[in-house]
């Protein structure tokens, strides 16, 4: 199947826990969301068929991610204030990469029958003693 709106909507409500930047958003974002999504997950797993429910999982990451006020951290803004609200950004901007969920990792490794390292794969991280 190809990904598309409606079945993003129906697997968002069902499935994600955070969703209001998605359903927030219009047709036209929906739309771009996906072909980010899609095209970023088939540019990192070449290799990979990539089922629809992964490209749905990082689409809802990424309306989050680059909602009205996080799409400041993107633009590298490290403080922002609101009225008598402060927003304190602590990391910088993330890559399209680094947002790419666990879950969608772990589908993307059952649909092709390999371990890519989602949540259920061993991941390697440097550590500074």
């Amino acid at each position: 199947m190809a990904v598309n709106i409606i079945d993003a909507d129906s697997y968002i409500a069902l499935n994600v826990i955070v969703i209001e930047d998605w359903t927030d958003s219009d047709e036209a974002r929906k739309q771009r969301l996906l072909n980010v999504a899609l095209s970023t997950l088939n540019r990192v797993y070449p290799k990979y068929t990539i089922p629809d429910n992964a490209v749905y999982e990082y689409a809802a990451v990424l309306a989050r991610a680059f909602n009205d006020t996080n799409v400041q951290k993107q633009d590298g803004v490290k403080t922002v204030q609101l009225s008598n609200l402060l927003i304190t950004f602590e990391a910088g901007k993330d890559s399209l990469e680094s947002l790419i969920p666990a879950v969608a990792v772990d589908l993307i490794s059952k649909e092709n029958g390999v371990m890519l390292g989602g949540s259920g794969g061993k991941r390697v991280k440097w550590t500074v003693l």
